[in-house]
């Protein structure tokens, strides 16, 4: 089984990084492999939304995201890991989840019949989302962006973390506890995929 971490922080060494590091590791450590992506390193237009995909569940654009697809099939659980911008995700993580139309045009070519998509059949979607405040509904955007995402991926969208009131660069590190909870989550999901 293969987990991937999807990396969607501009911002290389952030918290969502940390995070998602420590989630990777505790998995890896569990005997799970890991795999990486990061948005920031990846050159990928926006969906141009031109029906390519509709007929075949393949992309028809040539960029980065020809790389990412054969990871987001063969992975068994993903973790998508971002900090909060402006209620959402940041620009290249969104270019990525909104190029998996195609992965949701593939879904809907293999599974014709509402009762068989209401089934997850690739696996399982985790989100770790970092805010520097503390609103009560600071997260809500990126939960149905993910809880979509992973629909189209065919996977169910299960508990992450959600951690509100972390700005500066690296401050999760010298947070033990939200530390502690991604090693859990890491090792949440190496359990799940035994």
């Amino acid at each position: 089984m293969m987990v991937l971490g999807i990396y969607g922080s501009p911002r290389q060494g952030g918290n969502s990084d940390l995070l998602l590091d420590a989630v990777l590791v505790e998995a890896g450590a569990a005997g799970v492999q890991t795999e990486k992506i990061y948005c920031r390193r990846l050159n990928i237009s926006g969906c141009l939304e031109c029906g390519g995909c509709d007929e075949t569940g393949q992309c028809v654009v040539e960029d980065d995201m020809q790389q990412v697809y054969p990871l987001l099939k063969s992975a068994r659980a993903i973790v998508l890991s971002a900090p909060v911008f402006f209620y959402g995700l940041p620009a290249q993580c969104k270019a990525l989840v909104d190029r998996s139309q195609a992965c949701w045009s593939g879904r809907l070519l293999a599974k014709t019949t509402p009762e068989e998509r209401k089934r997850h059949d690739a696996g399982r979607g985790y989100l770790i989302a970092v805010g520097a405040t503390k609103g009560p509904r600071m997260f809500d955007c990126m939960e149905l962006t993910a809880r979509y995402f992973f629909d189209a991926l065919d996977m169910s969208y299960e508990p992450g973390l959600l951690i509100r009131g972390l700005e500066a660069k690296g401050a999760a590190a010298g947070s033990p506890d939200v530390m502690d909870q991604a090693r859990e989550l890491g090792r949440r999901i190496a359990q799940t995929a035994a």
